[in-house]
């Protein structure tokens, strides 16, 4: 009797859990968007998340000033990485952060998309004073979230179910959220950086991670999507599929993917794609100096309506606007032929005005 009870109380459980999207509800959801327009965001002032979020260090004066230039040339949307640790140190605090953010980006029409985790860069993450720049090198200073250090220890896994659900809980109905992108790159195991830093098995680690954390994000009831970007790999079929974007495919509510290849590639993709019947967004593209660009990206997005957020705003303590080749041979003597990633200096001039003359006018085009 016990264990009939037990099991209906588990089936009760499974039943109550909030499912993922329909087809309907996520195209429906998407019908409501304007075309999504605009940049993975980090301050010029922040070398890392760490930085942008942390108390010391979160500058919403400049973050003011930059997302008035986005909005200047019609951007809509920001994709935003948020980090486990601020909120293992201050959630109060975390949380009136990030609302300051929303407050700021409503104030320009812009609705952001924020970023739980991420497996790309350095996987030793720590709290306090980040490093300066790496001379000449691009994301020197970038952090994952989790670290290796959390990934390897199942301890940890109370820590960040408890950020997963105290983040998406407590803006699962502001209005002025876009949606949640659980993992960045999951699967990312940065051979040309900190390959050798990473744990042997961490693909194995972090998929079933990815997993839990769509199941605690969707256990807030968010009134917006979740997605995880596939971004690596052969899409055309289900057979092709890695085991880690089969689960992103299978687990998104919108489909999101990156691409920093020119406009036959990236529309290629897109038709990969499509035969999944949900909406598409693209949160990472243009890279100039790989044949990546948004007079070739843009009008490619524009007709199949798939959001289009390319790496980088403002040139700043990243670096970003440095190659990645850069990790191997420092542009401390050099100038690149050529920006990589981002849209305006520094000072909030433009890197190239043709560029944001295009981005601006397709923008405005119905």
């Amino acid at each position: 009797m016990k264990r009939i009870l037990l099991a209906s109380l588990m089936a009760a459980a499974a039943f109550a859990q909030p499912a993922r999207w329909s087809e309907k509800q996520a195209n429906d959801w998407y019908a409501k968007q304007p075309w999504l327009v605009g940049a993975n965001y980090n301050p010029a002032t922040a070398i890392n998340e760490l930085e942008m979020w942390q108390k010391e260090s979160f500058d919403a004066a400049r973050i003011d000033l930059e997302l008035g230039w986005a909005q200047g040339i019609g951007m809509n949307t920001m994709r935003v990485f948020l980090h486990d640790l601020p909120w293992q140190q201050d959630p109060t605090g975390y949380k009136q952060r990030i609302g300051q953010f929303l407050t700021i980006a409503a104030k320009h029409n812009i609705r952001p998309m924020f970023v739980l985790f991420d497996s790309c860069w350095d996987p030793a993450p720590k709290l306090g004073k980040q490093r300066a720049p790496k001379p000449g090198v691009h994301n020197s200073g970038w952090v994952q979230s989790p670290g290796a250090a959390a990934l390897q220890d199942p301890k940890q896994q109370a820590r960040l179910e408890a950020y997963v659900k105290g983040v998406v809980g407590a803006f699962a109905n502001d209005d002025r959220v876009l949606a949640w992108d659980i993992w960045n790159e999951p699967d990312n195991t940065n051979g040309s950086s900190y390959g050798k830093l990473e744990p042997a098995n961490k693909v194995e680690l972090v998929l079933p991670l990815m997993k839990q954390s769509f199941a605690w994000a969707r256990s807030a009831n968010p009134k917006q999507p979740l997605t995880a970007g596939v971004w690596q790999g052969d899409w055309s079929s289900a057979a092709k599929l890695s085991p880690m974007a089969k689960a992103q495919l299978e687990l998104s509510d919108v489909i999101s993917f990156h691409n920093y290849d020119g406009p036959a590639e990236f529309e290629k993709r897109i038709q990969w794609l499509k035969p999944l019947n949900r909406p598409i967004l693209c949160t990472e593209y243009m890279a100039r100096g790989n044949g990546s660009t948004f007079q070739g990206t843009l009008p490619v997005a524009k007709k199949y309506k798939v959001a289009a957020i390319n790496w980088g705003l403002v040139a700043g303590k990243s670096q970003t606007f440095l190659p990645w080749d850069s990790w191997q041979k420092p542009y401390v003597d050099r100038e690149p032929a050529i920006w990589f990633h981002e849209v305006f200096k520094t000072d909030g001039s433009p890197y190239k005005k043709d560029e944001t003359d295009f981005i601006r006018k397709i923008t405005s085009q119905k």
